[in-house]
């Protein structure tokens, strides 16, 4: 991170907080992405999460903490956005997966429901996966940019992993009891 672009975007410096944008906004979106598991709520939260960052970053006190300042930002926007508009809406777009077709023991039901599943997480605990497993992030990292204890971090991990599992575990009993009919 390039703290002398943060503090010059600090400063007002338009230009700096476009390159800080183009630099880290394509994350931004695929984390929004991921948790809000919709593209125009994501796109919402984050073009949300960009005019906080702009209007809060003078008060920003160590621009070496930038990234997870942003992050912390942008979970707040998807919250707000997930509240805001609580039903799912199926989209009609193609989406690209983080699964490989090639797999055949990856079959299209399975992504279908791990996807149910993750949506039936919490907001909170939704972002604690994004953050851990999609941008490989430490627990400790996690915790300070969610502004919360490690132990609340292991927390939510724990139970949203239960939760997928139990919801797949779930998923695969009508066809074991189809199998044994």
């Amino acid at each position: 991170m390039d703290t002398d672009l943060v503090m010059a975007a600090q400063r007002g410096d338009e230009e700096a907080f476009a390159m800080l944008v183009a630099a880290h906004g394509g994350r931004l979106q695929a984390v929004a992405h991921r948790t809000l598991r919709d593209f125009d709520l994501a796109e919402d939260a984050t073009q949300q999460a960009l005019l906080q960052i702009w209007k809060s970053l003078p008060k920003l006190r160590d621009p070496a903490r930038f990234e997870a300042w942003s992050y912390r930002l942008l979970l707040r926007s998807c919250d707000a956005e997930a509240r805001r508009t609580r039903h799912w809406q199926p989209g009609l777009r193609l989406l690209e997966t983080d699964l490989s077709t090639d797999d055949p023991s990856v079959s299209i039901a399975d992504r279908d429901q791990l996807e149910r599943a993750f949506r039936d997480l919490s907001l909170d605990h939704r972002a604690v996966v994004v953050l851990h497993y999609y941008l490989d992030l430490p627990l400790t990292e996690v915790a300070e940019m969610l502004g919360i204890p490690i132990g609340t971090v292991s927390s939510r991990l724990h139970y949203a992993m239960k939760g997928l599992h139990a919801a797949l575990d779930a998923g695969a009993r009508p066809a074991l009891q189809e199998a044994l009919r």
